[in-house]
Formats: C-alpha cells, sequence, structure tokens
C-alpha cells in the first residue's frame, strides 16, 4: 500500500470536515490520518501523522490556513498544502503561494475534483482554482508594507493605539505612522475604512 496518500483534515466547521472525510475515504488510494478544528491543532497533527497532503481551511480559530502552511513549510517539507476557503480573496491567494502552499481553491469543488486534486499536489504538481489566479492578477499586489498590514489588522477590532502598540511592541507615536501611512495608501477617510478595504482585497 506505498501508493496510499495521507491526507491531513483542517477546518473548524464540523459538518463540513467529517462530510469530507466521509467522501474522501471512499478513495482507494487516499487515507484521512488526522483530522483537526483550528489552526494549532492542525499542526499538533500534522506532527504527530505526518501526512503526506494537508487540506487546509483559510481561516480557522488560533491561526489561518496560511500560518499553518508557512510552519508545516519548515518542519514537514515533504507536506504538500491545500488551501480551500469560501473567501477566495486575492491577496490571500499571494500570501498562501508566498508561504509555499501547492493548491487554492474555493470550497464549491466537488470531492471527486478535491481528491484529484490532492493527487496532483502528490505528484509535486500546484493546482491553482483559474478564476481565484485570474482575480489576483486583476487586483495587483498590496501597497502596504507587512508592518503597516500587521498595524492595520490589529486595529481591525477597534482596539485603542495603546493597546495595538503594546501588541505589536512598537511606540505609540510609531504605531500612529503606520496606520496614517496604510489609510493614506488606501485612500481611505480612516482606519475603519482602510481595514475592509485591506480585508476585501486579502491584504489583511
Amino acid at each position: 500500500m506505498t501508493d496510499v496518500v495521507r491526507v491531513l483534515l483542517a477546518d473548524d466547521e464540523h459538518l463540513i470536515r467529517g462530510a469530507l472525510a466521509a467522501l474522501l475515504s471512499l478513495e482507494d488510494d487516499l487515507l484521512v490520518v488526522a483530522e483537526a478544528a483550528s489552526g494549532p491543532e492542525a499542526l499538533a497533527m500534522a506532527r504527530a501523522h505526518v501526512p503526506d497532503v494537508a487540506v487546509l481551511d483559510l481561516q480557522m480559530p488560533g491561526a489561518d490556513g496560511v500560518k499553518v502552511a508557512t510552519s508545516l513549510r519548515t518542519e514537514l517539507p515533504g507536506c504538500r498544502v491545500l488551501i480551500v476557503t469560501g473567501h477566495g480573496r486575492p491577496g490571500h491567494l499571494k500570501r498562501a503561494l508566498a508561504a509555499g502552499v501547492r493548491g487554492f481553491v474555493p470550497k464549491t469543488v466537488s470531492a471527486r475534483q478535491l481528491a484529484e486534486i490532492i493527487r496532483t499536489l502528490h505528484a509535486g504538481n500546484r493546482y491553482v482554482d483559474p478564476e481565484l489566479a485570474a482575480d489576483a492578477i486583476a487586483a495587483g499586489d498590496s501597497p502596504l508594507t507587512a508592518r503597516e498590514a500587521e498595524v492595520l489588522e490589529l486595529a481591525a477590532d477597534g482596539a485603542p493605539v495603546a493597546e495595538i502598540a503594546e501588541r505589536a511592541a512598537l511606540s505609540q507615536g510609531t504605531v500612529r505612522n503606520y496606520l496614517s501611512s496604510a489609510v493614506s495608501k488606501l485612500g481611505a477617510e480612516n482606519r475603519h475604512t482602510a481595514v475592509r478595504l485591506a480585508r476585501e482585497r486579502g491584504w489583511v
């Protein structure tokens, strides 16, 4: 049974994950060796079971799929990562590819398609949904620096500057400068609008 592809499934929606596991188990050459409901759990399961392919939801509690992929790239370089998402923003795809993700698809793919894509990744190839790829090309690159994006993300829940400064280990003046720069680059009236615009484009 050396040709069996060992798969890790990570999605915080139990119904979706369970249904996917059941459907993939019908494939003779695919074996779901572990399941996870959060980013940290996905990492722990990957370390314990060393899957060939990790199928990760983009948005999970604790750490998103891209952050998990970044860790797996270092810890388990032989594990291919496939991101599935219900919110395919252009910036998400670019972040994922930069993190070494080999596949990126919307949750609208069928189980049969997903099985084929898992095999494609395991064979050493890459698969990106054509529509998501076209959207990413059309959207262009983020004008934000990594620090501006980080500070803007920390501001997303309406946190005051002092709290953002503490969480980012920066001075309050520096935080204000980053926020002001991000707002200006995005052509927004304020930081709340800037957060919304950046999220819509997948830049934070």
